[in-house]
């Protein structure tokens, strides 16, 4: 049934004749009365609609045959992404891809995210000093072989006092939390145990080669001598099996020339080619005794056919470097502000000099202030043979994987780098071919 005016139309005319047919005068009352009935009909026509008649649509369409708004789909190239609905997420093209996530009305382009297609899992440490590598729980297991009690009340305040404080200000600081570690090892026993600990430990996070320096005149406080010193740590590269060859280092310093020349002559009757003693090296507070001071030491190395590192460039500038390749140094300990100088830089390079580097180590002491500008990554850009080392594990609570992932992380060092770096630690290492060429073969490069 279909309700409008017209059902009204006929009622309404009747009524107008007959205020008409009274004249003028009724104009007014005759015009308010016409506003009246429409208000009326307008009520009427309202319910008529909502009880009794459905209303017509002549363009009706289906819920299925609603209109949608076009959706564009993703593509390689750069395109606009429309009408996005917020819950769908743009699917990769290539299953193996990760996802690539889309902005709604920005421009898209589709791209690899770059991975190594290898992970290193194998490393070499040539930098590392046993003192220094004395974490929480070797140090736990030297105490009980020596029955000792620590001060530290808990685990925490142990580590503390085997760790470099926040409050380190310079590598001479840094040195004096040697104290509690060495106290550990003034003993046959407690020095080839921490040998064998050390060597297991790094051999847990993949070292398949590495050489511990230490000085032997350190461990005499309770009656060793360094000759016992010497043997203890031989007996300890034994009893593990990692490959393990070790450094004997003077030290800096006033009143020990005659200890520095005693562990001269030891290292010379104990020199092998791989399996024990191979190198000699000089440590200590290199700022406050300068390396210039140590040739004649060097000297007589040299003549007695002692392979020899020096540290030098860590704590001292470039100076402290020239006079280490000065002496013959077939390596460098760290070396790292031989960016000071490039002319330095560039004879390091003709040399083919290695770097021993450690840069957790020397974040640290502050031998480089900014660590932004830590020039690892420009010295194997510019071809210099760089290897990556701990230097001091317990002391800096770091180990070597720690190492590579902080030159990954801070300057993207890539699979091909990390590679080239390994590499120059087989060619510097202080062996025989045969092991290098064991190594390289480890290594699968």
């Amino acid at each position: 049934m279909k309700v409008s005016i017209e059902h009204f139309a006929s009622p309404i005319k009747d009524f107008l004749f007959l205020f008409k047919a009274q004249g003028n005068a009724a104009l007014f009352l005759e015009l308010g009365l016409i506003g009246t009935l429409l208000i009326l009909i307008a009520i009427l026509l309202k319910i008529f609609s909502s009880k009794n008649v459905k209303t017509e649509q002549p363009f009706a369409t289906s819920p299925q045959e609603e209109e949608k708004p076009e959706e564009e789909k993703p593509l390689i190239n750069n395109v606009t992404i429309k009408n996005r609905k917020p819950e769908k997420k743009l699917i990769s093209l290539k299953e193996e891809k990760p996802e690539i996530k889309v902005e709604t009305e920005k421009k898209v382009v589709i791209k690899e995210i770059s991975r190594s297609p290898k992970e290193i899992k194998k490393y070499i440490d040539l930098h590392l000093h046993l003192d220094g590598a004395i974490t929480l729980e070797i140090a736990k297991e030297l105490a009980k072989l020596h029955n000792m009690a620590f001060k530290a009340k808990n685990d925490r305040e142990l580590e503390d006092l085997l760790s470099v404080p926040h409050t380190c200000k310079s590598l001479n600081d840094f040195l004096n939390c040697f104290e509690l570690p060495l106290s550990l090892m003034q003993t046959p026993e407690g020095l080839s145990e921490s040998v064998r600990l050390v060597a297991n430990n790094i051999q847990s996070h993949g070292v398949i080669y590495a050489e511990f320096r230490f000085a032997p005149q350190l461990h005499t406080d309770l009656g060793m001598t360094q000759e016992d010193a010497i043997k203890a740590a031989l007996d300890g590269i034994k009893r593990t099996s990692l490959k393990v060859n070790l450094i004997l280092c003077f030290m800096r310093g006033e009143g020990n020339e005659a200890q520095n020349l005693e562990t001269l002559e030891l290292a010379r009757k104990y020199l092998v080619k791989d399996g024990g003693v191979v190198a000699l090296d000089i440590a200590g507070a290199e700022a406050l005794f300068k390396t210039k001071d140590y040739g004649h030491l060097f000297k007589k190395a040299r003549e007695y056919g002692i392979p020899y590192t020096i540290h030098a460039g860590e704590a001292d500038g470039p100076e402290s470097v020239k006079k280490a390749i000065e002496f013959g140094a077939h390596r460098i300990g760290h070396g790292v502000r031989s960016f000071e100088d490039d002319e330095l830089v560039e004879l390091i390079n003709k040399k083919g000099i290695p770097l021993e580097m450690c840069p957790t180590s020397n974040s640290i002491t502050i031998a480089i202030p900014d660590m932004n500008k830590f020039p690892f990554i420009d010295f194997l850009e510019k071809g210099l043979k760089v290897t990556l080392n701990t230097d001091d594990m317990g002391i800096e609570r770091t180990n070597i994987v720690e190492e590579f992932n902080y030159l990954e992380t801070k300057f993207n060092l890539t699979y091909e780098q990390k590679k080239i770096i390994l590499l120059n630690s087989v060619d510097a290492a202080f062996t025989t071919d045969e092991v290098k060429a064991q190594l390289r073969a480890e290594l699968g490069f």
